[in-house]
């Protein structure tokens, strides 16, 4: 989809300053935030690439003026909602009602919620060779799917090298529209700058990005 989200080559938001001495979370609730979407990540209700398009979707201003955390925060919401784990009622009190129903696994919980920080593996058995091979020029479909896509805005239509393949991984704009874990070859695609942004572009620049095969067809 291309929402508010897909801001690769957009103006006006100015420079990414790091701070070299920022702490995890400066807020307590940004830590309770991260902790519950792990925790409700482990219930398997959802995967990373549904908590992705529930941000996505996010309305525009919302999206704009909201802290990364707060994003999550707001992600939970809307899942739990979605999925009537909780109700409008129960979030607006802070308290439940009654019991929720069964959740697909019990969630993480005590000394083992700890390992929901790490992600899972996401590898899958391929279901062909790869279409593609180290060194192709490839073309990104000039795609704009209504759903969840990982191909970003501006490399759609450009020509680029495949710089390296990635292995077969879940294909996440499956795993959103149809629910199905569909493995599907991952590659590194190198941009020349002039490719993506024409003349004005910095002397030498490059862009790289992860593309799934479906998203790449021969120039």
């Amino acid at each position: 989809m291309n929402g508010v989200h897909d801001m690769g080559g957009m103006d006006g938001f100015g420079k990414v300053a790091p701070d070299a001495h920022e702490v995890p979370f400066p807020a307590e609730w940004q830590a309770r935030s991260f902790a519950l979407n792990r925790v409700m990540g482990s219930a398997g209700e959802w995967n990373i690439d549904v908590g992705r398009y529930w941000i996505e979707t996010l309305p525009p201003a919302v999206y704009l003026s909201s802290s990364y955390y707060r994003k999550w925060f707001l992600r939970l919401e809307r899942l739990c909602l979605h999925l009537n784990l909780v109700s409008e009622r129960e979030l607006a009190s802070g308290h439940s009602s009654g019991p929720g129903r069964p959740l697909k696994r019990q969630p993480l919980s005590g000394p083992h919620a700890g390992a929901s920080v790490s992600r899972p593996n996401h590898d899958q058995p391929p279901r062909a060779p790869a279409a593609f091979a180290v060194g192709e020029k490839v073309r990104a479909r000039n795609i704009h799917p209504r759903s969840h896509t990982r191909l970003p805005r501006f490399a759609r239509g450009h020509v680029g090298v495949i710089e390296r393949i990635q292995g077969c991984h879940t294909y996440p704009d499956a795993m959103v529209e149809k629910g199905v874990k569909q493995g599907e070859w991952l590659y590194t695609v190198v941009f020349d700058g002039r490719e993506l942004w024409g003349p004005d572009a910095e002397e030498g620049a490059t862009v790289s990005i992860e593309a799934f095969e479906p998203y790449l067809e021969r120039p």
